[in-house]
């Protein structure tokens, strides 16, 4: 991922529009709240991000899980261990800097769903959910479909066990 406090693709957002206080609306509608002021700034840890990327991804029906294989299979291995939980940003990386951040996603798409109206909606909610919790602009949401699931074959992995 590149430098996120510049921008993409060489789109540079200017220290105006980076500046808003809350109340003020970016064109995607989104409110725009400042992290730093005269009285403190505000960190947002890479964690707290991807966490939010990838309850956002989840929220989207079509999407099976996050990860690629070998991450889904480590996963399944930790949840079995007594006390082991799931890990909601598995499938996900991000990039955050001081006013913007950007968000790669692993995704493992159902049968059927139409993948680009998916990576569509996905990137919709991870978006928008990102700027409403963090005030963060998300530059981008790069989407890879890593699998395809289908239902049958989870049948069939269950005989065998």
């Amino acid at each position: 991922m590149a430098d996120t406090t510049a921008g993409r693709g060489g789109a540079q957002s200017s220290e105006k529009e980076a500046e808003r206080v809350p109340g003020q609306q970016r064109s995607s509608g989104t409110e725009v709240a400042r992290l730093s002021s005269d009285r403190g700034r505000t960190s947002i840890a890479d964690g707290v991000v991807a966490k939010i990327a990838g309850i956002a991804a989840r929220d989207i029906s079509g999407v099976y899980a996050l990860g690629s294989g070998a991450a889904r299979a480590f996963a399944a291995v930790r949840q079995r261990v007594p006390g082991g939980k799931p890990n909601v940003a598995q499938g996900v990386s991000v990039e955050v800097g001081e006013k913007q951040c950007a968000v790669d996603l692993a995704i493992v798409v159902e049968y059927g769903v139409p993948i680009a109206e998916l990576a569509a909606a996905v990137r919709e909610n991870v978006i928008s959910s990102v700027e409403r919790m963090t005030a963060l602009e998300v530059v981008e949401v790069n989407i890879a479909v890593d699998d395809i699931h289908i239902e049958h074959e989870d049948e069939k992995e269950r005989q065998l066990q």
